[in-house]
């Protein structure tokens, strides 16, 4: 079993330090045993990941490009393959129900998924990282052209089949059966793909939390089919994710906890497909290190990455560490305040 390593490390002869609290991860194709979890310091400089902040372990994953696998939400799916491998998880809104864009870049997993269709909204949610793998089982004809004819690297069930290690799980029911391996996936990247750009900004050993900030229990979030809770462990320093009243766990039982859960009210399409609005702005709520920050996100382009700004307009910095981003719908976000049972706190 492999972790994502608690450590600070000095960016900078300023003896900047980077935290690294993060999630606990199960068995990946990039798998070593457990490391270490003593906090040091040090002044010489070092390389993160780019969608995690974490000092990097593997160097050949630096210049990779980073890979969206679609990941199927259903209750049949669960549980899955990979999602506490993955550095940053997009969940968003499809037909009465959810679904995942699960980026992975600093580790990978195989096998990876249930996998399933892309929608139109993953064109601008995953654009700004830097013409991504994408990784899915396909989808309508429209949505389908729409994809082939975006930046996005189409590595779809009958694109990248045999090679990119695409089998069905005999112990699953179909359409929540289909699996592959980032291994595989990642052998097909077109010459000169590269890596992706930081997602986020990062706070380091010595900031502390923002005076705009205030102490949380945790957040419950109405997603379409699905009711979505995160508590924060004050001993892990992760918020716990509970799903319809059952914490969630992938394959080998581990329970899906991360230091950050970033929640984006955006607006949603009408048609029988969601279609989140990521581009423009709207309002934004950050959990991390116990706090929730309440502010704003905004983005001019698909190929910019989603700012967040706090009720001051200062950027808000994430903890090193996984990112969950709830792509919501206005007004379904119900903050869990300190001292109060998440029991008491109704569902928006």
């Amino acid at each position: 079993m492999k972790s994502r390593r608690i450590i600070a490390v000095g960016l900078s002869i300023s003896a900047l330090a980077v935290l690294a609290a993060c999630s606990g991860s199960s068995s990946s194709s990039e798998s070593s045993g457990p490391v270490d979890t003593e906090v040091t310091e040090t002044t010489v400089g070092v390389v993160v990941d780019p969608l995690t902040g974490l000092p990097n372990q593997d160097a050949s994953t630096l210049d990779r490009p980073a890979m969206v696998v679609k990941i199927d939400n259903h209750p049949s799916a669960r549980p899955q393959l990979g999602i506490n491998q993955a550095d940053i998880i997009f969940e968003e809104n499809v037909e009465k129900l959810t679904r995942y864009a699960a980026v992975f870049h600093s580790e990978g997993s195989d096998p990876v998924g249930p996998i399933r269709s892309g929608r139109f909204q993953d064109i601008n949610l995953v654009g700004s990282l830097n013409k991504p793998l994408f990784v899915w089982s396909g989808g309508n004809e429209k949505v389908s052209a729409a994809i082939k004819d975006s930046d996005l690297v189409d590595l779809s069930y009958t694109v990248a089949n045999k090679d990119g290690g695409f089998a069905r799980d005999s112990e699953r029911s179909a359409p929540h059966n289909l699996i592959a391996e980032t291994t595989k996936l990642w052998t097909l990247a077109p010459e000169g793909a590269s890596a992706p750009q930081q997602q986020f900004a990062y706070r380091s050993a010595s900031d502390a939390n923002a005076s705009t900030s205030k102490d949380v229990a945790g957040v419950k979030v109405s997603m379409d089919g699905v009711k979505v809770q995160w508590d924060w462990d004050k001993t892990t320093k992760e918020f716990l994710r509970i799903q319809d009243g059952t914490p969630v766990v992938d394959t080998e039982d581990i329970p899906l906890a991360v230091p950050n859960v970033v929640v984006l009210e955006v607006e949603y399409s009408n048609n029988y497909s969601p279609t989140s609005k990521t581009l423009g702005g709207g309002k934004a709520f950050v959990f991390t290190n116990g706090v929730v920050y309440e502010g704003t996100w905004s983005r001019k382009t698909r190929l910019e990455p989603f700012t967040l700004k706090d009720s001051a307009g200062a950027e808000i910095k994430l903890t090193p560490g996984q990112t969950f981003v709830e792509v919501a719908r206005a007004t379904k976000t119900a903050i869990v305040p300190v001292g109060t049972s998440p029991d008491d706190v109704k569902f928006l």
